[in-house]
């Protein structure tokens, strides 16, 4: 697969969308209002972010495709530090912006991204061993931890998020999209762009096991809570409740597992869609959105969240309120995209990231 697919942009714009509903609803403190809005917005969490970082390892296999068709050490050392330096870059850009975003996904993007590097040569059967083993280790984690340490849950914030040993559990344990497990959607990322996903046999077996796999997680685990909370009606927040939810906090096996396959089906659906409807006026738009994600990514913190503070509408706000800021900056995203590429190749911090990391 060496020319771009267009439905991965398509499914990176929807991914950034459902990024924008979730931090608005979260910012403006949107926890009252029409109960199937409410629902609709939880929905997309720890979705939509999961669904960029599959799409980020897809397009780590496809931008170093070059370097696993050559057995030259040389070659591998060119394409490894090509993503070491990108995975800097994110690093150090997001570790500044979460002044300004303490949610910010790029500065784990970027340890990812080093991670990455290491196995970029990997077998497919070892990288799927080694997501199991990110996934089982953080549970083990769990075991010996208390993932709740730094953080004060009424507010969203992390105490000591810049001392060092705050700074390393933040990463790799109990932050936003920590390292364990959150680089298994990477691994599987990885793993899914060394398919060719232009070949509709293999998207739909693909589809297939995503949907199925889907359904048993979180039919089973739905279940699952119903029971407990039966059973344990007296203490709704016990520790069982917590190890039978899906929840993106903490990222338990079975949310990776259901937000791995649902990121799956989403992307695999936008690729069908992009290739069916080839120069649709929406494919075209939704594209250029998901080729300019990394700037509007910020751009929804700097412009969006700016805006939505001068006019005073941060926290107290009802989730409908959220949803028409969300759709708002969705809809002047999407004409911003299609006017700027009608003029640029790409956007101003996908090619900032390109010039400096190559």
């Amino acid at each position: 697969m060496t020319q771009r697919i267009e439905g991965l942009d398509v499914a990176r714009a929807l991914a950034l969308f459902g990024m924008v509903v979730v931090n608005f609803r979260l910012v403006m403190g949107a926890d009252h209002g029409r109960d199937w809005l409410l629902s609709l917005a939880l929905l997309f969490e720890g979705r939509a972010s999961a669904l960029f970082v599959v799409l980020a390892g897809i397009g780590i296999s496809l931008m170093t495709a070059h370097a696993r068709g050559h057995a030259e050490f040389g070659v591998v050392r060119q394409q490894r530090r090509g993503v070491v330096r990108r995975g800097l870059l994110l690093f150090v850009v997001g570790s500044a912006y979460t002044a300004i975003w303490p949610a910010d996904i790029l500065h784990y993007y970027g340890l990812y991204f080093v991670f990455a590097a290491w196995v970029l040569v990997w077998s497919d059967r070892a990288l799927l061993w080694l997501a199991a083993v990110v996934i089982l280790a953080f549970s083990l984690l769990l075991l010996m931890f208390d993932y709740e340490a730094g953080w004060d849950w009424s507010s969203l914030t992390y105490q000591d998020s810049w001392l060092p040993l705050g700074m390393i559990r933040r990463l790799f344990f109990n932050g936003f999209h920590p390292v364990l497990p959150w680089l298994a959607f990477l691994l599987w990322g990885m793993w899914l762009g060394r398919r060719d996903l232009t070949d509709a046999r293999i998207r739909r077996r693909l589809l297939i096991g995503a949907v199925i796999v889907l359904a048993m997680v979180e039919g089973s685990f739905w279940g699952l809570g119903v029971w407990v909370r039966d059973q344990f009606a007296a203490t709704p927040s016990s520790d069982l409740a917590v190890l039978t939810s899906i929840d993106m906090m903490p990222p338990l096996p079975q949310y990776v597992l259901s937000a791995s396959a649902s990121a799956t089906a989403v992307l695999l659906v936008c690729i069908a869609l992009a290739l069916r409807k080839p120069g649709a006026m929406w494919i075209n738009a939704l594209s250029a959105t998901g080729r300019l994600s990394l700037t509007l990514y910020v751009a929804h913190v700097i412009v969006g969240m700016g805006s939505l503070e001068a006019l005073g509408l941060l926290g107290g706000q009802g989730v409908e309120c959220s949803w028409l800021a969300a759709l708002v900056f969705c809809c002047a995203a999407v004409v911003v995209s299609v006017f700027w590429l009608r003029r640029f190749r790409t956007g101003p911090l996908e090619w900032c990231v390109r010039k400096i990391a190559g």
